[in-house]
């Protein structure tokens, strides 16, 4: 009975050094894609190329996925749906749209405590308008 509890023991220790390691370069994979994303530009959009229409577009860095519907009327935006917005455990940036549609710009402030989500978000509305 000792031997078997002493494996158990080994078999244990074992499993928790390689969940341990497994979660140590799952933080480092995700801390490099956000480190990534923050270094993407947010170009502006030439709204005089975009026709009246709805346009869709997704972008993802692990863990935040976003799908985007925008609209647009007469060369502006006019309405934003966050089709999908999977956050990781960041906070949600969804108010994010409303200062894309009041300043007709990808060029805004980014969400305090959401700034990965927002810059997510902006590339997904950027995708929408620049297929």
């Amino acid at each position: 009975m000792n031997k078997k509890l002493k494996r158990m023991g080994w078999i244990f220790l074992i499993l928790t050094i390689v969940i341990g390691l497994a979660f140590t370069v799952f933080l480092k994979k995700t801390e490099e894609n956000f480190e990534t994303l923050m270094s993407l530009p947010v170009p502006i959009v030439d709204m005089t190329k975009v026709s009246d229409g709805t346009y869709t577009g997704a972008y993802s860095v692990f863990p935040v996925d976003v799908n985007v519907t925008v609209e647009v009327s007469a060369q502006k935006i006019i309405d934003i749906t966050i089709d999908k917005h999977v956050n990781g455990q960041g906070e949600p940036a969804e108010a994010i749209i409303d200062s894309v549609i009041r300043e007709q710009s990808l060029d805004v402030d980014m969400i305090s405590g959401a700034t990965y989500s927002s810059k997510v978000i902006l590339k997904a509305i950027e995708n929408a308008l620049v297929k």
